[in-house]
């Protein structure tokens, strides 16, 4: 498996993760899709830029924790790039906080999810949600941290 995870930041943020646990993160999301390779770009920014983001793309004007952003490549165009991940430090940060989460927890949380998205697993009816909150518990436990959807965090 070769996975190429690039990663910049556009966050005022001093608590944004080291880059081998981002990649390792998204790296157990990819995995469990048995991927040989694939190419990811993960984009870390503030409140104001997630909120023009988030407000052209999905009609909502607020700041969101995680946008996923799949490849739209042409069939006859062969490269393994899944799309790109914009997460926002400070959403990702408060919502940790008032989660009662670890914000490590939090973060491979955001980024497993927003991978998934990636990798075409949605949450928009509840038979969809069931299955990817399933497959994002079994990697997030696999990473040492708590279930993510339990009451108990």
């Amino acid at each position: 498996m070769t996975f190429q995870i690039d990663i910049e930041s556009n966050s005022q943020s001093l608590q944004i993760p080291a880059v081998v646990d981002i990649e390792r993160w998204i790296s157990a999301a990819l995995n469990s899709q048995q991927l040989s390779q694939a190419e990811v770009s993960v984009y870390i920014v503030d409140n104001d830029e997630s909120q023009t983001l988030n407000a052209q793309y999905r009609g909502q004007d607020k700041p969101t924790n995680v946008l996923s952003f799949p490849a739209d490549l042409p069939e006859e165009v062969d490269i393994p790039l899944l799309g790109d991940l914009v997460v926002c430090a400070p959403v990702v940060e408060r919502e940790a906080a008032e989660q009662g989460k670890s914000l490590a927890a939090h973060w491979a949380h955001m980024l497993v999810h927003g991978s998934l998205h990636l990798l075409g697993y949605d949450h928009i009816d509840d038979s969809e949600a069931e299955v990817m909150e399933a497959l994002e518990t079994t990697i997030i436990v696999d990473l040492g941290f708590p279930a993510p959807y339990s009451e108990t965090n």
